[in-house]
């Protein structure tokens, strides 16, 4: 806990010779705080005074009640709050609390980055029972915060409920004519797809599955359901060769639907505060949604409207148009609270109403039930959580949906997709819960998405100001006011090797910030965790220094003739996982045709098990999954 604190006053005296102020009494202030209250002060309070200053710069204004109701921190009537003071001073009016013509940019991203330092934290499971850290990775949630955790997922589910009931056939039905004219042409190619039965590609996804199977046990699938039956055949997806089919009808189980297994809710570690929901699906329904997610992500990439306005793996769209918003004002930040629990199983059935096939096979893929603990198993009326290969895209199609529906309410003619391709191509932006829409509309959406059940996140959303924050990043009037945060408490000794890792990144993005007292009082703590700490280019598989002024080395490759550096690089093994029999034959068929489809997109006709190369990596067979553990080992190698 020390070290974080000395990290944090670093940074703060950094930050106060930047500002041409000074940080002491905030740096004695924070000491006293941590030493009553503990990592929680750095992690949820200071987080929350964060999340207050982002308000405060969106509504031009300082709201001294706000500050003084969040645990007693030093605030005044009618000015500033007294805690960093020094900074909030070169942005607000010191007497009357409005935000000056022209804040200072440099102090907007000293408090943010002095708020928000420690918001993403996650403890270790040794440090939350009171131990010393001795090594393990294994981040936790506390159980009374698990616990309420569930009982949010339960109440989320009954708001759900409710709102499905509350929502008129009118209205579903605006929002299915809405949803045709933006995604009819990507559906009607799927469901042709359905309609000639062209084969789709299986794929496993990495995570965990319901049925607790290994990586590679996957590809030895038994368990099948009858509602997927109605639509995909086993004999497609595990089979490798019609040839194993007698031999495999035998051994296959196809559940009806009352015994089919409900996904499995658990918690991550998402910040010390809140942690987050996912389910985990069983095996079968998460191998054919990843089947039909290539599917969905490969018709948008042919739709050159739709894969403007939707993110599946690129942020930076959304990134471009935050800044743009903060520059003009015209572009809304919106972000949604329980966004992928709030997707109601209705919505997704009145967008794919028009397409029989379509509409079938997603329904087939969804979970219906969920074994939530303390809650027993639950009937779901959502469509997914977190862990679903489909959630992210469905979630996504019906947010730009409701979007454009509140565009229309305000619209003068009805809406057609030239006008919207014309006028909003680059206006609107969805990446899973992080929307941009015009500031014109956005009461209009915000309403919208309220009708629906979402509840749009006030505290990080913006539009009346000149900040915007969208996928990570911070912008004000133009400017980037992004932060680094600490992940992982720092690590006191070499065999802690995920928080070495942490800790280096940390290093390396406080330098690369711009942070660069901030680096070296990380230089000076790494250095004595780690005997060898070199300079290293950020492309280095060592564990070192990234630094302008290039990269070290000691010797040269008697092989190559290249530089070489000692340092400590980061080695993983993949647990032992052997396959062999048909499931092998499954899984270097599988592998192939997924390869084949990225480079080439073979016919859509062929099935997987056409294609009658296998590729064969070394021991794939043998080893499979998530390596248990991660370990650090000191040696030489490249610095570049």
């Amino acid at each position: 806990m020390k070290s974080l604190t000395s990290l944090w006053s670093c940074v703060a005296n950094e930050m106060a010779t930047r500002c041409c102020t000074s940080a002491t009494l905030d740096i004695k202030y924070v000491e006293r705080r941590v030493e009553h209250e503990g990592l929680s002060f750095l992690a949820i309070t200071l987080a929350d005074f964060g999340k207050l200053f982002q308000r405060w710069l969106d509504q031009g204004h300082v709201v001294p009640s706000e500050c003084r109701a969040m645990k007693n921190l030093p605030g005044s009537h009618t000015g500033l709050p007294a805690f960093l003071s020094g900074f909030l001073a070169r942005v607000f009016d010191s007497s009357s609390g409005a935000l000056l013509d022209d804040p200072d940019i440099e102090a907007i991203f000293a408090v943010l980055q002095l708020t928000l330092l420690f918001s993403k934290i996650a403890l270790p499971e040794a440090t939350q029972e009171g131990k010393s850290h001795s090594g393990g990775d294994r981040k936790v949630v506390s159980p009374k915060r698990e616990r309420l955790a569930m009982s949010e997922f339960i109440q989320c589910e009954q708001d759900v409920k409710a709102f499905d009931s509350s929502l008129s056939s009118s209205t579903l039905d605006e929002f299915r004519v809405m949803s045709n004219m933006l995604f009819g042409d990507v559906f009607a190619k799927i469901e042709l797809n359905l309609d000639w039965g062209f084969g789709f590609i299986p794929k496993h996804g990495p995570g965990a599955v319901a049925d607790k199977l290994s990586s590679n046990g996957k590809y030895d699938l038994r368990t099948w359901t009858a509602r997927l039956q109605d639509t995909v055949s086993w004999e497609h997806f595990l089979c490798p060769n019609p040839s194993y089919k007698e031999e495999m009808g035998e051994e296959v189980s196809i559940l009806e639907p009352g015994a089919e297994m409900p996904v499995r809710v658990i918690t991550v570690p998402k910040t010390l505060k809140t942690p987050r929901i996912i389910a985990i699906e069983p095996a079968a329904m998460q191998y054919v949604q990843q089947s039909l997610l290539s599917e969905v992500r490969y018709a948008f990439s042919e739709d050159s409207f739709l894969s403007r306005v939707i993110g599946f793996d690129d942020q930076e769209p959304n990134r471009f148009l935050a800044r743009k918003g903060s520059l003009c004002g015209d572009l809304a930040t919106l972000d949604l609270s329980e966004a992928s629990d709030r997707v109601s199983n209705q919505h997704v059935r009145a967008m794919l109403s028009d397409f029989p096939h379509l509409s079938a096979l997603v329904d087939a893929t969804r979970s219906r039930k969920a074994d939530v603990p303390g809650h027993g198993v639950i009937r779901l009326s959502k469509f997914a959580s977190m862990g679903s290969a489909l959630c992210f895209p469905m979630e996504a199609m019906v947010f730009l949906t409701l979007i454009f529906l509140g565009i229309s309410r305000e619209s003068s003619a009805p809406l057609s997709r030239d006008a919207l391709i014309k006028r909003y191509r680059k206006q609107v932006r969805v990446f899973g819960d992080d929307l941009i829409v015009p500031v014109d509309n956005v009461l209009s959406v915000v309403n919208e998405l309220s009708t629906f059940g979402y509840k749009v996140n006030v505290g990080k959303s913006f539009w009346t100001g000149r900040f915007r924050e969208s996928c990570g990043r911070m912008y004000y009037n133009g400017q980037d006011v992004s932060i680094v945060k600490v992940r992982q408490v720092l690590p006191t000794q070499r065999q802690n090797a995920s928080g070495v890792i942490a800790a280096v990144s940390l290093r390396n993005h406080l330098y690369m910030s711009g942070t660069w007292q901030g680096a070296r009082w990380l230089d000076d703590y790494l250095g004595r965790v780690l005997k060898h700490f070199p300079n290293v280019a950020p492309t280095s598989s060592l564990q070192g220094r990234v630094s302008f002024l290039g990269y070290q080395f000691q010797r040269l490759d008697p092989h190559t003739h290249g530089p070489l550096t000692k340092g400590y690089y980061v080695r993983s093994v993949l647990p032992r996982d052997h396959l062999e029999g048909p499931g092998a034959l499954l899984k270097c068929l599988l592998r192939n045709a997924q390869r084949a489809f990225n480079g080439y997109m073979p016919p859509r006709s062929e099935p997987c098990n056409a294609v009658s190369v296998a590729s064969v990596d070394d021991e794939h067979l043998e080893r499979s999954g998530r390596p248990e553990h991660v370990s650090i080992k000191l040696g030489w190698r490249s610095p570049f």
